[in-house]
């Protein structure tokens, strides 16, 4: 690989973007928002202050030392080689089997237009070109990126506009709404456990910025790089976000939205902005095909840095710029994942796609868990340049509050799956780590313990 990064703030910033904002805000938000009620704007804060304490956490142990794998070698240094094996295939496989799904959502969404379209074949092709436009480096994958990246932010920047001007009256003829709905709704319809129930959606809107920390051996100037791109993704998410919630609940009862429909569609249509349908639909694609490129950047990087130390096939390897072997072995695990849909029970399908969601948040726990051991051994990056403020109470609330968001997943209809798959490839990928490692220090005549198994002896913070 090459030790000269091409990435500047702008590609990071907007390859983060472009992958957390999908499907989730755009389409899955309808729930959170329904859960809350008018609440959830408080959901929606508190969100984006666990973003910027994780994304806070990971730049402070990726300026201090860029590594290929990121939040995975980090883990590994502070808890061992178990650890690194087992964060890195979790969160492998869960974006795999998530991202496949994604492809046939897309196939699905384009069949309003297509309506004989095969939906296998064209998730298969979708695959293929997210996989071969990876291929094509860094900088020109994060260039695209950022063009659909714009496209998802003027569309977010477009409602608002809209929303504003028949809430302030600037549409002609037509009367200003003011509070609109939002003057006849509670506040907090729920109470706290409302605002509890949305927080595991609302972290799912926000999923995917680990994505910096991943490129981040192929910044320029890392130091200087990394903590703003962090800056101006968590400003420009939760600014967008809150803004466009904001000028949404006028528009439409928070009891009306459907997981069926957008909410930023259903407050168009609801004053009667009915084109809105079709053009939000186009940026539902976009959206979603973005977020497919940018998982597939992270996807094949996880893939070398798992390889490089042995945790998979020595074939893997690949000390070029760009990670094909890690890109192409992750386009097919996708297309494998689009195939069980049609070979498994739905049931066990939509069980193992679920576990997405769960790989994403077990890597943010990863991360803090991490960041506690770092900064408690190694202190501040080179410099002195600590960014996180008032550790550990920072890192502690964050570790505390991602875990009772995983806890509370069963509570929320649909994601008690997706904590069992989760759990479930946790201890697959524990046992399978075990077992190799046992063999090989049966292979090499060395004492088999716990202890050597596991990998203590073998941690090095250094």
């Amino acid at each position: 690989m090459s030790k000269h990064g091409e990435l500047t703030v702008w590609h990071l910033t907007m390859l983060a973007l472009g992958t957390v904002i999908g499907g989730s805000f755009f389409l899955g938000s309808s729930i959170a928002i329904k859960t809350a009620g008018p609440g959830i704007l408080i959901s929606y804060l508190f969100g984006g202050l666990l973003v910027y304490i994780i994304l806070t956490a990971l730049s402070e142990m990726t300026v201090a030392k860029q590594s290929p794998g990121s939040f995975r070698t980090f883990a590994e240094q502070m808890y061992g080689p178990l650890v690194g094996f087992v964060i890195g295939w979790v969160y492998w496989t869960g974006l795999t089997l998530a991202m496949s799904s994604e492809a046939t959502a897309v196939s699905v969404f384009l069949r309003t237009w297509i309506p004989n379209l095969s939906i296998p074949l064209m998730a298969s092709l979708i695959i293929v070109g997210v996989t071969l436009l990876n291929l094509l480096g860094a900088k020109l994958l994060t260039t695209l990126e950022s063009g659909l990246a714009l496209i998802k932010i003027s569309a977010i920047v477009g409602f608002i506009i809209l929303a504003f001007a028949f809430i302030t009256g600037l549409i002609p003829n037509k009367p200003a709404l003011g509070l609109g709905e939002l003057a006849s709704e509670p506040l907090f319809p729920r109470g706290i456990s409302g605002i509890a129930g949305s927080m595991l959606i609302v972290m799912f809107t926000y999923a995917g910025f680990e994505i910096i920390g991943l490129a981040a051996p192929e910044a320029k100037n890392p130091t200087y790089t990394i903590p703003r791109a962090i800056f101006y993704t968590v400003l420009g998410l939760v600014g967008l976000y809150s803004i466009a919630i904001i000028v949404l609940l006028p528009l439409v009862p928070t009891s009306e939205l459907t997981e069926e429909v957008s909410p930023l569609i259903a407050g168009l249509q609801r004053v009667g902005l009915r084109w809105a349908s079709g053009l939000m639909n186009a940026v539902l694609i976009i959206a979603i095909l973005s977020t497919m490129l940018a998982a597939m950047f992270g996807m094949g990087r996880m893939v070398r840095s798992l390889a490089e130390k042995g945790y998979a096939p020595s074939w893997l390897k690949d000390k070029q710029d760009v990670p094909k072997r890690g890109i192409l072995f992750s386009g097919v695990g996708m297309l494998v994942g689009v195939g069980l849909a049609y070979i498994l029970p739905s049931e066990i399908y939509l069980f193992l796609v679920s576990s997405g969601g769960f790989s994403l948040l077990f890597a943010y726990v990863i991360i803090m868990a991490t960041h506690f051991k770092f900064r408690r051994i190694n202190g501040c990056p080179p410099k002195g340049n600590c960014q996180l403020f008032a550790y550990p109470y920072t890192t502690l609330f964050a570790l505390v509050a991602l875990i009772i968001i995983i806890i509370s997943m069963p509570l929320i209809p649909g994601q008690g799956s997706g904590l069992f798959a989760g759990l479930i490839l946790v201890a697959v990928y524990s046992i399978s780590y075990m077992i190799i490692r046992a063999r090989s220090l049966l292979k090499a005549n060395k004492e088999i313990s716990l202890k050597s198994i596991i990998g203590f002896d073998e941690i090095d913070p250094d």
